[in-house]
């Protein structure tokens, strides 16, 4: 696996060195607007820690740290009553399935028509 790019858009963001439209925050996730939106509702979750895709931050976190990212997403869905409408959480890992930023960042995706997404 490559080495964390500590100057990717993401790790910007979390250092609050690039703008966000932020929709929930705490010591360790972050989650903002995407701002290539597909979706009525398409945000972007992310932990805080160096973690360059799914299955690293898998190896590498810590258990507690990875139930509460999870639960923690729930929650946001939630707070902003996304779970009587539906979402849809996606992730890539590695580039050759799309992901183009490469800080692990969930996709949380509510609204019509995201059947093809």
């Amino acid at each position: 696996m490559e080495k964390y790019d500590e100057n990717n858009i993401f790790a910007k963001i979390i250092r609050k060195e690039a703008p966000c439209k932020k929709i929930y925050e705490d010591e360790t996730i972050l989650c903002f607007e995407n701002i290539r939106k597909e979706a009525d509702v398409h945000w972007l979750i992310v932990p805080k820690g160096e973690y360059i895709c799914f299955d690293d931050f898998m190896a590498k976190a810590d258990p507690k740290n990875i139930v509460n990212f999870f639960q923690t997403i729930r929650q946001i869905a939630h707070e902003h009553g996304l779970d009587k409408k539906g979402y849809k959480l996606v992730t890539n890992n590695g580039a050759s399935v799309g992901q183009s930023v490469f800080h692990f960042h969930i996709h949380l995706l509510s609204g019509e028509n995201l059947m093809h997404l």
